[in-house]
């Protein structure tokens, strides 16, 4: 018997071989999937950012302040309450005068929308008067309280307004009112659109920075004054050239106050809740 040949230690071993598609494959995965969870990564910070922004502001608004306490200097809050109530003197004059003139014409020229126009015009002035009482008092600028004392008397405010509206553009349908034109109507229709949308543009820049539910809801207001003013010239023009159209003055005074009606219950169904978890904070005022 032999013994059997000991492994020869010298012997180079067979090569392996290996696919560098397969290995390149996996590292693309590999690549891949990362690539795919930093996205997703991303986008969950970016929300638990904004959840937490969104709690902070809560608790803020929770403890009888505006989120503006926390985005504005105290120079920076005072120098807007100053240009808001500047905005607010200037509504009030201008639109105190639209408000007589529209109401001359829509009895003169027996018009729905005009009527529409004047009574939202005075709801303008109602509506600016009470920012003005919002923003007086310096030391409360960034009361939550205040500004949903404000916010509940507007929407009662506009919910009476629309009752108002409703019923003479109701009343001008059923009685088939026809509407008359001229170069006056016209008139009034363009300075009154355009500068209640403008001041429409000033109160919206103004209620975004200081947060402020009041001063957009009056913006909206006289965004709705100067949608008026146009739809004025509008009805006129087209029963103009097509008489048997005549309802269209009565139709858009129906819409507005319908507009005018829900954002007045939807303000109160939104701050009549949050004005009583903040009345405890009086102080402020």
């Amino acid at each position: 018997m032999t013994d059997a040949a000991p492994p020869d230690s010298t012997a180079v071993p067979d090569p392996v071989v290996v696919d560098p598609v397969a290995v390149n494959g996996q590292c693309e995965q590999t690549d891949s999937q990362q690539q795919e969870q930093q996205p997703d990564t991303e986008s969950q910070g970016e929300g638990f950012k904004m959840d937490q922004e969104m709690k902070i502001a809560d608790s803020v608004e929770d403890g009888g302040l505006l989120e503006s306490s926390m985005r504005l200097k105290p120079h920076e809050a005072q120098s807007y309450r100053k240009k808001a109530l500047w905005v607010s003197w200037v509504s009030i004059v201008m639109t105190l005068m639209l408000a007589i003139v529209a109401f001359t014409v829509s009895i003169m020229r027996h018009s729905a929308s005009a009527f529409g126009f004047a009574f939202d015009a005075v709801l303008d002035v109602l509506s600016s008067a009470i920012v003005l009482w919002r923003y007086s008092n310096a030391a409360a600028v960034h009361s939550a309280h205040r500004e949903y004392i404000a916010c509940v008397i507007l929407g009662v405010v506009f919910i009476l307004s629309s009752l108002c509206i409703l019923g003479k553009a109701i009343h001008d349908l059923a009685t088939k009112l026809l509407p008359e034109v001229d170069d006056f109507l016209f008139s009034v229709s363009v300075v009154s659109g355009l500068v209640c949308i403008t001041l429409a543009v000033i109160k919206f820049m103004l209620g975004k920075v200081l947060t402020s539910r009041a001063l957009i809801t009056d913006g909206f207001n006289s965004l709705v004054g100067g949608v008026m003013g146009f739809s004025i010239l509008i009805s006129a023009e087209v029963f103009k050239h097509e008489p048997q159209v005549w309802y269209l003055d009565g139709s858009i005074g129906v819409l507005i106050g319908l507009i005018i009606l829900a954002y007045g219950v939807k303000l109160l169904i939104d701050m009549v809740p949050r004005l009583r978890q903040t009345r405890n904070y009086e102080r402020f005022e």
